[in-house]
This record gives C-alpha cells, sequence and structure tokens, in this order.
C-alpha cells in the first residue's frame, strides 16, 4: 500500500552541500518547479490512493514560491506534511507555513559554525538558529537535522547538547552511500549506534543501523519498498522509478494515477523493487524508512524502539508543552 509521497517541488538550491548530488546549480534559471495546478490535482488523487505522508522536498524546498498553499492543501487533505530546510527562507514563510507542517527540520552538519557552513557552502549557520527562535516563537517544535558523515561524526555530542539546549529532537541521518560517495565507515557507524542508544530526545532509527551492518539492501532477499510504498513525483510532473536517487524510468503524469500505478510499467517495478543490480547495498534512508513502516522483517522490528521514541517527543511531549505556554498566555 502507498504510504508515502517525496514530492520534489523544485530541484534548485542555495546551498551546495559536500554529500548531496542533487541540488541543481547549474542551470539555477533553467530548472523548473513544481506547478501548484498539478500539485493540487496530483495530491488529491493521492490522497485517494490513501497516502498519508507527504514530503515537501528538493533542491531546497522553500525556495517554490507557493510552498506554503502546497502544505496547507495536502494538510486539509488529513496528510501528515514533512519539510527540510537549510534554514535561508523560513523567516519568510513561517507565519504562511504555521500549523500545516507536522514535522519541520532544519539542516545543521556541525556544532561549529565555520565547519557547518564549509560544508553547505553557504553562510547559513545562524539562519538555523534565527528559524529555530522563530520556529519556537510560533509554538512551533522543529527538529534538528544532523547528516553524519566521516569526517563530523564525533561532533554528535555536542550536536545533541545544542537540541538539548534548545528543548528539540536531534535527528540523527548516517550519510548514505551513492555516486561514488562512501557512506559511513564502520568506525564511524559504531560509534553512532553507540551514543545514540538509549537517548530519548535523539532520533536514529535502528532499522538503518543494522541494516548497514549486514551490508545494506540484499537483492536475493531485498527489504526496499521504495516502489509499492513510495511514490516520487518530479517537478516536471513525472513519476520517477524505482526512486529518486536511482531513477531508471520515468512516467508522465497525463492520465489519472490511480491508471498509472496499475499499468504493467508500475507493475514490472514493484516486482523488482530492492532487486536490480543498483539495489545491491543500498542503504538510502528515505526509501528505509517507509519501508520498514510495519513489523514484517527483523529491520522493521528493530525500528519500533526508534519511532517510538520519536512520537512521544512529537505527539505527546511537545503537545503537554504547547498546552502549558497556551494556558500560561491566558492567565
Amino acid at each position: 500500500m502507498l504510504l508515502l509521497c517525496n514530492y520534489y517541488v523544485t530541484y534548485r538550491c542555495n546551498a551546495y552541500c559536500e554529500f548531496c548530488h542533487f541540488g541543481d546549480h547549474t542551470n539555477f534559471k533553467d530548472t523548473p518547479y513544481a506547478s501548484l495546478e498539478d500539485f493540487k490535482k496530483n495530491v488529491t488523487q493521492l490522497a485517494e490512493l490513501g497516502v498519508k505522508f507527504i514530503d515537501l522536498t528538493g533542491g531546497e524546498p522553500l525556495l517554490h514560491k507557493d510552498i506554503a498553499e502546497m502544505a496547507k492543501f495536502a494538510h486539509d487533505l488529513k496528510m501528515q506534511t514533512s519539510i527540510t530546510s537549510n534554514g535561508l527562507l523560513y523567516h519568510k514563510f513561517a507565519e504562511k507555513l504555521l500549523g500545516n507542517i507536522n514535522l519541520l527540520h532544519f539542516s545543521l552538519d556541525s556544532p561549529d559554525e565555520a565547519e557547518h557552513n564549509k560544508i553547505r557552502k553557504v553562510d547559513c549557520y545562524k539562519s538555523v538558529f534565527k528559524s529555530i527562535e522563530i520556529a519556537k516563537s510560533l509554538g512551533e517544535y522543529p527538529d534538528i537535522l544532523f547528516t553524519v558523515t566521516n569526517e563530523t561524526y564525533k561532533k554528535l555530542p555536542r550536536m545533541h547538547e545544542i537540541a538539548r539546549k534548545h528543548d528539540l529532537v536531534l535527528l540523527v541521518n548516517p550519510v548514505f552511500s551513492y555516486f561514488g560517495n562512501p557512506g559511513l565507515s564502520d568506525e564511524a557507524t559504531d560509534y553512532v549506534d553507540q551514543y545514540c542508544d538509549g537517548k530519548m530526545d535523539i532520533y536514529l532509527n535502528k532499522g538503518f543501523m543494522k541494516l548497514r551492518k549486514d551490508g545494506g539492501n540484499d537483492i536475493n532477499n531485498p527489504s526496499c519498498k521504495a516502489v509499492s510504498r513510495v511514490i516520487v513525483i518530479s517537478p516536471t510532473n513525472e513519476i520517477i522509478l524505482p526512486c529518486y536517487h536511482f531513477a531508471n524510468d520515468k512516467i508522465p503524469i497525463d492520465k489519472p494515477i490511480k491508471e498509472i500505478r496499475d499499468s504493467e510499467k508500475i507493475k514490472h517495478f514493484m516486482k523488482m523493487e530492492g532487486r536490480f543490480d543498483f539495489c545491491q547495498g543500498c542503504t538510502v534512508n528515505c526509501y528505509f524508512e517507509p519501508s520498514f513502516a510495519f513489523p514484517t522483517n527483523l529491520y522493521a522490528i528493530s525500528s519500533l524502539t526508534s519511532k517510538f521514541k520519536y512520537s512521544y517527543n512529537k505527539l505527546i511531549k511537545q503537545k503537554i508543552k504547547k498546552k502549558f505556554i497556551q494556558s500560561s498566555n491566558t492567565d
């Protein structure tokens, strides 16, 4: 069953992160934005197909002038919405996004300003903290997203301190291997796994870590559900198959999405999900999160405690805080 839509509203990005190969900077002026009309048509159909989560992504999603309207439209259809931003443009959209983003993440790659800006190749360290300040002033509780690399993994304790100082959850996102990027070393993987273990205010999917230690996806016994549980839509209104990171084929959305999902091409990709040669050893987090949504294998079972901790922080702890703040303001 479809659970998640990764909707790429643009490939444009105003940062140049060392570990990312997908932000489009070479043809910035010619890189398209997703049409608002197409977005509304597609998301309406996705809601009817049972999609519960939509990640408005990029590039930098806040470069899209209609991002707030997109978020509200999806949220009004009872979808859980998420956005990850580098913080440079959040101040422009903060009030318009208010109440329509369930999972708001700000990327921070190092506790050291110089190192963070070097990784991003743009001066955005202070923007992250300004964005956190703005979001919390509005009653939002964003997460700090730390993409851990072999160069930064030992900064994890200090990143944890920053998250705790701001009373936020730290999302630990181990860099994955693709396009020549080697991913985390065994030493870094062990360090991250051990540090995060048992800490309630850190989210690290334990299923990811087990998958990595086992060598990633096995094409003879695949764990990936990138086609059956995820739909990826491009800014040019195409479905990307089997996933964004290893795009092998595209289908224009020129007919109802249900028809496309019932087509022979989609059936072929479902049959082959996780079994293509390029799927061997894959550890791309974006697709294993929904793949591990149900406790159908050891990786999914391993991820349960992590998901419980995050749900506690987001759905219970922060709701209590919001009610307390609201009641204090009315006294």
